[in-house]
């Protein structure tokens, strides 16, 4: 080989080696960007969880004290929307025991047997629609005279097969020897 191909070769590959590395920093410094920002997204999204969570408990309580009702219902129009391709999203709610002493109560969460779900097309039942609820059931214990520390919080799934159209779920509340304490309907638009 001669000394011309050889210095040719030899400064091919010197340029070959400085376009790598420069490639692999390139990469770095583009993977480090991509999990600073992954990073700060994950964050900011856990930091508006947290706030729309108070700003819920907010509400609920300054329900309370307005109205002096037994149960309340966020949001208080007791109306949700919810697309099929939706995350699952519901309502949450809070009671306040009224009583003379701690109570243990528990509650359901039940399509509205009342309502008329014909309207949803005719081979649509309420047990579908309670299909929909992700947690239908449940107990908790409340202080006298305050309200749950944390409001219960019901999410509903859409499925795909989904026909749009509104249901009406009950709440129920229940006192631990089974006699009914309070009771709300909220009504869910699927879009």
């Amino acid at each position: 080989m001669s000394q011309k191909k050889f210095h040719f070769l030899k400064k091919a590959q010197m340029q070959m080696s400085v376009g790598t590395i420069v490639t692999i920093v390139l990469l770095m410094t583009v993977l480090v960007l991509g999990l600073v920002l992954t990073r700060t997204i994950f964050r900011s999204s856990t930091e508006s969880i947290d706030q729309i969570d108070q700003a819920i408990q907010n509400e609920i309580s300054k329900l309370f004290a307005e109205e002096g009702k037994k149960i309340v219902v966020y949001p208080t129009s007791r109306q949700i929307s919810i697309k099929k391709d939706d995350d699952p999203r519901g309502f949450a709610f809070s009671i306040k025991n009224i009583g003379t002493e701690d109570m243990e109560f528990s509650y359901t969460i039940k399509a509205d047997p009342n309502f008329n779900y014909g309207k949803c097309g005719s081979g649509f039942t309420p047990s579908k629609a309670d299909s929909w609820v992700l947690t239908s059931a449940g107990s908790f214990s409340v202080v006298k005279g305050n309200s749950l520390d944390l409001p219960e919080l019901v999410l509903i799934d859409i499925s795909e097969d989904a026909p749009l159209c509104t249901v009406s779920y009950v709440v129920d509340i229940d006192e631990k020897s089974g006699v009914q304490y309070a009771q709300a309907k909220v009504f869910l638009t699927v879009q």
